[in-house]
């Protein structure tokens, strides 16, 4: 994904946090349905009637295209949906399988550095899956989180991806968020050209042989909320491996 779309309206003086609300959609939520639950969200946290929001969820098979998305990476016209969306990025796919997080926090009241909150993104994916003795790392120029093949029987610069970033920011608020692979079918990303790129593959919790239930991720996902989000100063596991 690319970095994040942000808009730059004036925005109002904010009160002190009170922590986001979580919530968590058993069933697949509707592409569509979840963007208008997100917009009406992000405008009651900027008018201060609704607290922040973690939103855990999945969605019927279907592809995404960011603000940066190019025509030709769409590889399967027939396959899935196809939803245009304003969040940063190119295109991506969601489904069964896969923890999305639409991420919805007041960055007037945390700081307005974007830059800083995808890394904290980032983080905040790498502390959940070393819970489970994955080792999920940056890489320069990518945004995303990568994990490196080689420990599980692949060649010395095989890496294939296992988290997405793409983030929108309206007067202050975010919405989207991230997807983490848990056990989706693989298959699925063939129909277009993952963000883009094209040297490296993706890949899950379960491809790697993690076998753990989305129920075990969100709990992991919870536990490492406050150390990223939630902790002043907070430092970051090393920033770029590669």
């Amino acid at each position: 994904m690319s970095l994040p779309l942000t808009e730059t309206d004036a925005v109002p003086a904010s009160p002190p946090l009170a922590g986001p609300e979580w919530r968590i959609s058993d069933q697949p939520v509707p592409y569509p349905e979840a963007v208008a639950a997100m917009e009406e969200r992000v405008a009651a946290i900027r008018a201060g009637t609704a607290p922040e929001l973690v939103w855990l969820l999945e969605h019927p098979p279907l592809y995404t295209a960011g603000t940066s998305a190019k025509a030709e990476d769409l590889l399967d016209h027939g396959r899935f949906p196809v939803f245009q969306t304003g969040r940063g990025g190119q295109y991506t796919y969601h489904g069964p399988g896969q923890r999305v997080a639409y991420v919805m926090l007041d960055l007037v009241k945390r700081g307005p550095d974007v830059h800083r909150y995808v890394t904290n993104l980032e983080e905040w994916i790498i502390r959940t899956l070393a819970l489970f003795n994955i080792k999920g790392e940056r890489r320069c120029g990518r945004v995303g989180i990568w994990v490196d093949k080689q420990p599980y029987g692949g060649l010395p610069g095989q890496e294939d991806k296992i988290g997405a970033i793409g983030v929108r920011v309206r007067r202050g608020v975010t919405f989207h968020g991230i997807s983490l692979n848990v056990d989706p079918d693989l298959s699925h990303f063939g129909g277009i050209v993952p963000c883009g790129i094209t040297q490296f593959g993706v890949t899950s919790m379960h491809a790697l042989g993690h076998l753990v239930s989305l129920h075990e991720v969100d709990a992991a996902m919870r536990d490492s909320w406050n150390a990223v989000f939630e902790t002043p100063d907070a430092a970051p596991t090393e920033m770029c491996a590669r």
